[in-house]
């Protein structure tokens, strides 16, 4: 619609005001349909953005390439890992006769359609695939045109003035994007991993010919992201060439954003580009924009998406209809959603079209006649023919050349049939036991290529009275849909299963040389019926052969959609009486010679080629597949040969002998009288029937023997056509509306040839036979003359029941149609025939398509095979492989959604493959109007087959489903065939007030969300506390009372005891690195010194060190000694920022520090004064620093956010004391306590446990550097064990590590002595939401050795304040709750019950601190919530940190973290913003004080949420459910970029699941976060990067994705 470029909210008031009352009109009838958009776009018309358009092709001038070979060329063999892997494939023989189903008239309405889409432009930007490194592309060819093109948020800002930019001039030599990306997506091989994400980077300059001619407007956009993809629209459905910007097309999926919510500016520029014009393109770029009175009309859409000029109104009611569209309802509460309140539901549309016609009346066929000689049982004829025709010719069998190997006379059938049956009910057992009886089942399984063993075994089945159940020959344990086989033999119970000897010797066998069990398959006994081994019957005995009865005859299998396979029952009379309808039908004589190119097992090759050639002693010739596919013209040369009368073909084998005719000039087809093609009801089966009809007629084949039939297992023949007189007139075609046909209505197309389906006649109904159509779903109600439905039969001639399966039967085989009013019409049952058509003129039945072969899309029904034809006619012959399409749909987000999975040749480029998989896309969006989810490419020969050839579409769906189709090519299109989310949420401006809130809260009926530790009264330690502010104090006083008291204790990677410090230890090696810093390092007092060591008890020594010299310590980890290109600029960064006037390090460090490896990375000719303290003199200070006052900086702790930003706090010594004290009271720690610390040392409380405690609280600490887990996995813990610790700290790494390492090692822990049953409390310390999967799975694996479940819990920190939550030893266990999460996202705390959908466990933080109090607000109003609702954590103790510590002292950011007051309710208190959201519930256990216990849940960092569709989302959440899409994802990790959401997954399996993936995370985080994943992006493992704390960088991942330095495996653009 013209609305859909214009922000409305940005118009001014008249404009608006006028629009509201055009809206009024519309509503009241007052105005047309048609009146109103054209209003509506003449006021609009001066807001419309511009949008880029692709200039005329012979301006576009290439610039010149940089590299010598022409831009257009591909470069070098740049293939990627992918196409080295496939390319070792064989090519695939028989290519040049693909060319099957080809559709003509099909193709001329797709290649119309596409036409209407720009047929130059490609639709989106290509995916990316790794490419080898060494490939230079030309510079050129990968980098646009500087083109920062604004967002949509950027865009709202410029729509706020009325102006409208010139029209620039047009300079020739200038280029689009759009010509950009087509010469980036055809003449380079795909975009490689120079330009994952299609246009980012820095922009090249441009050759100083092309003059810079634009006007320059005055005003500018308020700023403008850096990154930004240029891609074409993916269906333009007008004529226009107009490309939307991406948000645009993207805009029913998002949510313009409000003035009152400026987004903030996109922070991961480097450097600003120059502020480009206002139009909406490069600033070197043609426009053909619209002038200002130019009409938007051929843009608009009426609602149902059809552009309006495509179909001019003639009805007048129409136009009614449009005027009494129903509005859309008010937007529900948005905290009482379920399932049908998340879905947005597609008013119904007055304009689709209903059926207007009478109710149906049944169609009867003619009378079945009675013909005196008819055989009272099929066994009888046989019998007949082999006694008084035994030289008659029964069947031929072909050699795999297509030459005759042997015919079997009727003689010979019916003596090895008797002999079979002989041996079956009298040779297989023992003397005395029979083992097989009349009425038991028995599995044929017969090669195709054998005819003739497959005859005696069905007859000798009959005449022994067993039921034949003949089923395809396993090849292998992995057949397609080999389990479902084994369903249907055990659903039928059989025992016993007869084959050929040379078959047997093929089957799979085990080493022992026994046939293989098959998956799912009962026991089987094995029989070989070749003649050698059968016996001879008595003279006396002679096979019973009663009349033709109910009983079953033999048994028939059918795959259905899911893949279940069962069988239907055919009972004896059913098979006598088909073959006699079939016999009348096809006019069959005696002695006639028939071509069967079909399989004789089943369907049309069993019924015609086995069954009814007997009865009327037709000469079969049987024409196997592999003949079929190594001579494909060999059926006609043997109809040509045989001067045949009848021949059975599908469409396949017309097409192969239409490719192949030119090699034989002088067959003849003359003979023919009857051409029965199988598959004559499929929707493509026209043209092939009329393209074969073209070039055999010069070889004598008549028009009129072309008989198409329609068939069902259940139903069997439902009809056919009669072969018609010479001259006489061909039965008509049907041209239906793909539009009606969706709504299951029958219109015949006129408008747009298009759209049209054309279908031919299966003929009339069978003799003897009772027709009706009823509704496909739901009762079977008759259908109305011009509605689609189901076709059902009576008939004796059909199938009886699915043998074994009662439930299923009834609602196939007995079905009783009632009329409008639900009355049952009659008493007579039906059999639903699975086939969709209708009754046409002279009761001709047209067959639309079939029940499983139907998509119910959004309440319309699409067909499979229709789908197949659209993309059939977009010439693939260069692409995919005619024959090899699998269309599916999948259920994803309440709706049905359509894949397309098609095998690609192996030798078509990139490039082709991506146009073709686009233009499908089109063609299927124009012709069908349904927008594709899923397109998939799989390398040639990897889907699964069924036995001649075919896709086995189930186990492909299921291939899809799990993730293993391994496709080599993938384009998603969520965006536009998703149509069903909710709407995005509108946030409400907030009008504040202690009023508002206390309604809030009475509303909300809870109390205001706070909680607080207990008090950190002056408690035991009374004189301590008043002796010793300051820890240097402590240590001293130590030092003298209690001298040899070890304090720590360091272990390396053996658990052997490297270093100890005593109390007089540690204050004697302080005293020297004092003595040193003020001689050496010339220090004075409150400079900043920086200690360099790895975890240890020097960085103890060097830190009190520090304190007693007056100085500041800044404790920084050391750099990577193999990574130091990554770790060092960091270490300078800190150097750098914190202004540090020395340096106290190692010798080893101190050397890396200076030497050429850091050169190259940093300038190591600037660091401040290196003292290094390994060999230092006895010296003593000549005093020991005391602050003057407790509010001085003791140190600075210096971190890195997950955001990226590295941020310094100061902490005051008296903050210090509160903390260690705060510690103390919570873990109940003393002098003679030991605890084991494995955490890395450098920042927040980690830094605390490891430096301060101790010293504080005189307890010893076990030291374990976590990076000797690395060598010992078990360290820690049997530390623990050894040491008999109570207490233990360490990080979310080292747990991952223990259960990732230990896993299967808990019986070896056990047998070492490893006993966890001390630990009392394992408190992780982290500053992020508690790890609960991780958590779990370490307390449940530990469990063996003791660890009891109780213990483990967490620990929560942030940069304002670095410990709020600690569990310590006293006080409930921490508790675990479950939230909503769609409440979640609305800021919301909903409780549910374990286990509900939708449901997110939350674990308790840990309890709060002593002295410490938390209180949850809105973080945009500052005011205090309500417990049911998440908001920002505040907190308020004595060791909150003093104040950010920065270069440039920005109060402001101080004042707004650290000392901030809430807007209303206690204005007085000051407090610090931890920047984490989370919510406080009361529980139900009691804490040490006896009152009811108040937990803080921390859900996440609130700089990391992603605002997407007006919901807050947290990254964790979708990265929880992406890493549970499929085994092969290691990790994860999701960030916004320009509204889209990116995925990016860590591949840890092999390199061919990694397109799997794509599809797996869309459905995804759709079917749970209601988002469509914009760009996944695959990578190898280790590529997210992730901090020292275990924790993910979102955003500088994010910044390497979009400077292109991620180098994917693959990068998907679902646009």
């Amino acid at each position: 619609m013209a609305d859909r470029c214009v922000d409305l909210s940005a118009l001014p008031k008249e404009v608006r005001d006028q629009l509201a009352e055009l809206d009024l009109e519309l509503s009241e009838g007052d105005i047309t349909q048609k009146g109103y958009e054209k209003k509506k776009t003449k006021l609009l018309a001066p807001y419309i953005i511009q949008t880029p358009v692709e200039p005329p092709p012979q301006n576009d001038v290439q610039p010149p390439a940089p590299s010598s070979s022409s831009s257009h060329a591909p470069p070098p063999s740049s293939s990627s890992r992918y196409r080295e892997r496939r390319s070792r494939r064989t090519h695939r023989g028989g290519g040049t006769r693909d060319d099957r189903y080809r559709s003509d008239i099909h193709t001329e309405a797709v290649q119309a359609a596409l036409a209407k889409h720009k047929e130059e432009k490609m639709a989106l930007p290509m995916p990316t695939k790794r490419r080898s490194t060494y490939v230079q592309s030309p510079i050129q060819t990968r980098t646009p045109p500087d083109s920062s093109s604004g967002s949509e948020d950027e865009t709202s800002a410029r729509r706020q003035s009325s102006m409208v930019a010139p029209p620039p001039v047009v300079n020739p030599n200038l280029q689009s994007p759009d010509s950009w990306i087509n010469r980036s997506v055809q003449g380079s091989s795909t975009s490689s991993s120079a330009s994952s994400t299609l246009s980012h980077g820095e922009a090249k300059p441009q050759p100083q010919s092309q003059p810079q001619a634009q006007p320059q407007p005055q005003y500018k956009p308020q700023y403008q992201p850096l990154y930004k993809p240029h891609y074409q629209p993916q269906y333009q459905l007008h004529e226009q060439p107009h490309t939307a910007a991406v948000t645009d097309r993207l805009a029913h999926s998002r949510i313009a954003p409000s003035e009152n919510s400026a987004p903030p500016p996109d922070v991961t520029a480097v450097a600003r580009p120059a502020r480009g014009p206002r139009v909406d393109l490069p600033s070197n770029a043609v426009v053909r924009g619209m002038s200002r009175g130019q009409s938007r009309s051929s843009m608009m859409e009426t609602a149902d998406g059809v552009p309006v000029n495509s179909r001019v109104s003639t009805k007048i009611q129409q136009l009614l209809n449009t005027l009494k569209r129903p509005k859309r309802p008010p937007l529900s509460d948005f905290f009482t959603d379920d399932s049908e309140e998340i879905v947005e539901v597609a008013q119904p549309d007055p304009n689709t079209p209903k059926p207007e016609g009478r109710q149906i009346i049944p169609v009867k066929g003619e009378p079945l006649g009675v013909v005196s000689n008819w055989p009272p049982a099929l066994q009888a004829a046989l019998a007949r023919w082999g006694a008084t025709q035994g030289k008659s010719p029964a069947l031929t069998a072909l050699d795999i050349t297509g030459k005759p190997l042997y015919t079997l006379t009727y003689g010979k059938l019916w003596s090895r049939s008797v002999k079979l049956a002989y041996t079956l009910l009298n040779k297989l057992g023992t003397k005395n036991e029979q083992i097989l009886k009349p009425g038991d089942r028995v599995a044929l399984v017969y090669p195709n290529n054998d005819p003739g063993m497959f005859w005696v075994a069905f007859y000798g089945c009959l005449l022994a009275e067993v039921i034949p159940v003949p089923i395809e020959v396993p090849l292998s344990r992995k057949d397609a849909g080999i389990s479902q086989v084994g369903f249907l033999l055990g659903s039928c119970g059989v025992g016993l299963a007869l084959t050929s000897e040379i078959c047997l010797k093929g089957l799979p066998k085990t080493p022992t040389g026994e046939i293989l069990q098959f998956k799912g398959w009962p026991r089987l006994k094995w029989v070989v019926t070749d003649s050698k081994y059968l016996t001879k019957p008595s003279k006396d005995w002679q096979p019973h052969i009663p009349t033709a009865n109910t009983d079953p005859a033999y048994i028939e299998y059918k795959a259905s959609k899911e893949g279940t396979v069962v069988g239907v029952a055919v009972s004896k009379v059913a098979m006598l009486t088909h073959c006699q309808a079939l016999t009348q039908a096809c006019n069959y004589c005696e002695g006639e010679t028939l071509v069967n190119v079909l399989d004789f097992k089943k369907d049309i090759g069993l019924w015609h080629g086995v069954l009814t050639a007997v009865m009327n002693r037709i000469h079969t010739i049987s024409v196997p597949y592999a003949v079929m596919k190594a001579c494909p013209l060999s059926w006609v040369q043997r109809v040509h040969i045989h001067k045949a009368r009848l021949a059975l073909v599908k469409c396949r084998d017309l097409h192969w002998a239409m490719m192949a005719h030119r090699e034989q000039r002088d067959t003849s087809l003359a003979s023919l009288r009857m051409l029965i093609v199988a598959d004559g009801a499929n929707p493509w089966s026209v043209s092939s029937c009329d393209a074969f009809l073209n070039v055999f007629q010069s070889h004598g084949l008549k028009p009129e023997v072309i008989c198409p039939c329609a068939t069902s297992p259940e139903a069997m023949t439902v009809a056919i056509r009669r072969p018609g007189l010479p001259g006489a007139p061909l039965p008509a075609r049907a041209v239906l509306s793909m539009g009606g046909l969706s709504h299951g209505v029958i219109r015949v197309n006129t408008e747009d040839k298009n759209s049209a389906l054309t279908v031919q006649d299966v003929g009339h109904v069978m003799p003897g036979a009772l027709m009706c159509i009823v509704k496909p779903d739901g009762p079977p109600q008759l259908c109305k003359t011009d509605e689609i439905g189901e076709i059902i039969i009576n008939s004796r001639a059909g199938g009886n029941m699915y043998y074994g399966l009662p439930g299923l039967t009834k609602n196939t085989f007995e079905v009783i149609p009632v009329n409008a009013n639900g009355v049952p019409i009659g008493e007579i049952p039906f059999v639903r025939s699975g086939l969709l058509g209708f009754v046409g003129p002279g009761s001709l039945i047209f067959v639309v398509g079939k029940i499983e072969g139907l998509l119910m899309v959004s309440g319309r029904r699409h067909n499979a095979d229709d789908l197949v034809a659209t993309a059939l006619a977009v010439e693939p012959v260069k692409t995919v492989y005619r024959g090899r399409i699998a269309v599916f749909s999948v259920t994803v987000f309440y709706d049905e959604r359509v894949v397309i999975v098609a095998e690609q040749r192996p030798d078509a480029s990139e490039e082709d493959s991506f146009q073709w998989m686009s233009r499908v896309l089109q063609a299927i969006d124009s012709i069908h109007q349904v927008g594709l989810y899923c397109l998939a490419l799989v390398p040639a020969n990897t889907l699964p087959k069924t036995p001649l050839g075919g896709i086995h579409i189930s186990d492909t769906k299921q291939f899809f489903l799990d993730g293993t189709l391994h496709p080599c090519n993938i384009l998603m299109c969520p965006h536009t065939c998703v149509t069903n989310l909710p709407k995005p949420r509108q946030k409400q401006p907030v009008g504040v007030g202690p009023a508002s809130v206390m309604v809030g809260n009475l509303v909300a009926g809870k109390r205001i969300a706070q909680a607080a530790g207990r008090d950190l009264g002056m408690m035991e330690d009374q004189d301590l506390v008043r002796k010793h502010q300051y820890l240097t104090e402590a240590l001293q006083w130590r030092a003298q009372t209690d001298a040899d008291h070890v304090l720590y204790v360091l272990l390396n990677a053996k658990g052997v005891t490297v270093g100890t410090a005593t109390c007089v230890q540690l204050h004697k090696r302080a005293e020297k690195i004092a003595a040193a810093l003020t001689e050496k390092g010339s220090i004075n007092t409150g400079e900043n010194v920086v200690l360099l060591y790895p975890p240890g008890i020097d960085l103890i020594a060097a830190f009190y060190g520090c304190l007693y010299a007056g100085c500041v310590p800044v404790n920084v980890r050391p750099p990577h000694p193999q990574n130091l290109a990554a770790t060092l600029p960091t270490v300078r960064m800190i150097i750098d920022v914190s202004k540090a006037a020395c340096i106290l390090t190692t010798q080893n460090l101190m050397r890396i520090l200076r030497s050429k490896e850091a050169a190259a990375s940093v300038n190591i000719k600037t660091w401040p004064t290196i003292i290094d303290t390994d060999d230092l003199p006895r010296r003593r200070p000549p005093q020991i620093y005391k602050p003057p006052t407790a509010e001085m900086i003791a140190y600075l702790d210096f971190s890195v956010s997950t955001t990226g930003m590295l941020t310094g706090v100061k902490i005051s010594h008296a903050a210090v004391s509160a903390l260690c004290r705060s510690i103390k009271l919570q873990c109940e720690l003393y002098s003679s306590r030991q605890i084991a610390i494995c955490l890395d040392p450098y920042c927040g409380l980690g830094f605390v446990l490891w430096c301060l405690a101790s010293v504080y609280s005189g307890h010893q600490s076990i030291l374990i550097p976590p990076f000797e887990l690395e060598s010992c996995v078990s360290l820690w813990l049997s530390t623990l064990s050894q040491y008999r610790i109570r207490d233990t700290f360490c990080s979310y790494s080292v747990m991952e590590l223990c259960t990732k390492g230990l896993g299967t090692q808990t019986e070896l822990l056990k047998a070492r002595g490893v006993n966890l049953s001390c630990v009392r409390s394992c408190v992780v310390i982290a500053e992020e939401r508690p790890r609960l999967a991780l958590s779990h799975s370490f307390s449940k694996l530990f469990k063996d050795v003791g660890l009891s479940s109780r213990a483990v819990s967490t620990a929560f920190g942030s940069r304002v304040n670095l410990a709020i939550c600690l569990q310590g030893t006293t006080g409930p266990d921490p508790c675990t709750v479950y939230v909503d999460m769609k409440s979640l996202r609305h800021d919301r705390v909903r409780l549910v019950e374990r286990g509900a959908p939708q449901s997110l466990p939350l674990m308790e933080s840990g309890k709060i601190l002593p002295g410490v109090r938390v209180i949850i607000v809105n973080p945009e109003t500052r005011g205090p919530l309500g417990d049911s609702h998440l908001g920002e954590v505040w907190v308020n103790s004595p060791h909150n940190a003093s104040g950010y510590y920065t270069i440039y002292g920005e109060e402001s950011l101080q004042a707004d973290h650290f000392n901030t007051k809430l807007s209303f309710g206690d204005p007085q208190t000051l407090w610090a913003r931890t920047g984490y959201l989370g919510f406080v519930k009361r529980t139900e256990l009691l804490d040490a004080s006896g009152d009811r216990h108040d937990a803080l849940f921390v859900v996440g960092s609130l700089d990391e949420t992603l605002e997407l569709r007006g919901l807050r989302y947290h990254p964790i959440d979708i990265e929880t459910s992406v890493s549970r899409a499929h085994r092969s994802i290691a990790e994860s990790a999701v960030f916004t970029w320009t509204n889209l959401l990116v995925v990016v997954s860590e591949l840890c399996g092999s390199e061919q699941d990694a397109l799997d993936l794509v599809p797996l995370i869309t459905n995804v985080v759709l079917e749970e976060h209601h988002l469509i994943v914009g760009v996944v992006v695959i990578v190898d493992p280790g590529v997210i990067p992730i901090n020292s704390r275990g924790e993910k960088q979102r955003m500088h991942l994010r910044d390497s994705f979009l400077a292109d330095q991620l180098d994917p495996i693959y990068v998907a653009y679902n646009m």
